[in-house]
Formats: structure tokens, C-alpha cells, sequence
């Protein structure tokens, strides 16, 4: 079961990331920062790491190249200096929200192999096997 949720992960990242790195110029752990921060501004490095099963390294070179092409920007958090929050900029929140159309599109392509009850089921099925593979140990 890993073996065949990692290859439909790929299959589908890697549509999404044709589109998004031919247009934009993002690779795939740069668009998941930016997904990330799009709906949770504020996050910490960390706290993306951990949103999205990436290991520091991943996080930190993408939010670089992020900051660097200024669709990221950073700023220091007021309560603990020792970490720094990231934000989308205004580039990059155009850029998140040509993104989203694009991948509920691909999405909506997907799904659309299941029937109205069998996409319920499929949410319920993904949410219990989140919560339960947490219970495997950190990424």
C-alpha cells in the first residue's frame, strides 16, 4: 500500500508540477512552501516541515529560493526572537492563486473516476489513515 500511494502522489504531483515549473518557475517542495503559507500564513520553517512531510533540508532550500525570487518573505516572530515566520509576497500570492484553480482542476479530473459516495468514503478513508500513520513515528 506505501508503494502505490507514493506512485499516485507522484503521478499527480508531477502533473500539477508540469504545469506550475513550465509557468512559474517552481519545483515541487517550493510550490508545497508555498500551498503551505497560502493558507497558514505565519508558519515557521519548522512548521512547514512539519505541515508538509518534507525534512528540513527540503523546507529550507526551497524557502531560499523562495525568498530569493521574493515570493516568500520572512519576518521575526515578536515573542520568541530566535524564529522567523514566512509569508506569501504579494508576488507570491498571484502566483499561489493562478496555482489553485489549476491543481482543484487536476483534482477534479482524478475524482472524477469516483461517484459522489465513493469520494465521501475516500475522504474518510484518507483522514483515518493520516490520523493513524502518525502513530508510526515523525517523517
Amino acid at each position: 500500500m506505501p508503494y502505490r500511494l507514493s506512485v499516485l502522489s507522484n503521478r499527480v504531483s508531477g502533473a500539477i508540477a508540469r504545469h506550475y515549473s513550465e509557468r512559474f518557475g517552481l519545483s515541487v517542495p517550493e510550490w508545497r512552501v508555498m500551498a503551505v503559507l497560502g493558507g497558514t500564513p505565519g508558519l515557521s520553517a519548522r512548521e512547514v516541515a512539519s505541515r508538509t512531510a518534507m525534512d528540513k533540508v527540503q523546507v529550507s532550500r526551497a524557502v531560499a529560493g523562495l525568498l530569493r525570487s521574493k515570493r516568500v518573505a520572512r519576518s521575526g516572530d515578536p515573542s520568541d526572537r530566535r524564529i522567523t515566520r514566512l509569508a506569501l509576497t504579494r508576488q507570491g500570492r498571484a502566483i499561489y492563486e493562478q496555482i489553485v484553480p489549476l491543481a482543484l482542476e487536476l483534482e477534479e479530473l482524478l475524482l472524477s473516476a469516483l461517484n459522489a459516495e465513493e469520494r465521501r468514503g475516500f475522504e474518510k478513508l484518507l483522514s483515518k489513515l493520516a490520523r493513524q500513520a502518525r502513530l508510526l513515528g515523525p517523517v
